[in-house]
């Protein structure tokens, strides 16, 4: 296999499913329905991660396996809401705000003498 063959493969495949049996992962479908689109966007995220990619297709095989073994098994051991792989489980996260009590007490009238 070259890196060609390699990257033509990818190309290929369009499922979660497609991915995992490909590199040849054992995997639950219950959690891969559940889950998919988070697997795959993990598995993005982590290959984003990579400085340089090997330069070998076995190499490159091995680690694009390992990276997506590891989204999958965030996937078995976790859930979507606890990962927080897309944007959307951060939009509605607790802010928190400090506000010196003294910009507080300068609001109320009565209170300079405080």
């Amino acid at each position: 296999m070259t890196i060609d063959d390699f990257d033509s493969d990818l190309e290929e495949l369009s499922s979660a499913e497609d991915f995992l049996d490909y590199f040849r992962i054992d995997y639950d479908p219950k959690v891969v329905q559940v889950n998919r689109l988070h697997i795959l966007q993990r598995f993005h995220d982590y290959l984003g991660e990579v400085d340089e990619l090997p330069d070998g297709p076995a190499a490159r095989w091995t680690l694009h396996a390992d990276r997506l073994a590891a989204a999958y098994h965030d996937f078995v051991v976790s859930d979507a809401r606890t990962e927080k792989v897309f944007r959307v489980f951060h939009l509605h996260e607790p802010k928190t705000a400090n506000i010196p009590l003294s910009d507080l007490l300068g609001q109320i009238p009565h209170a300079a003498g405080l």
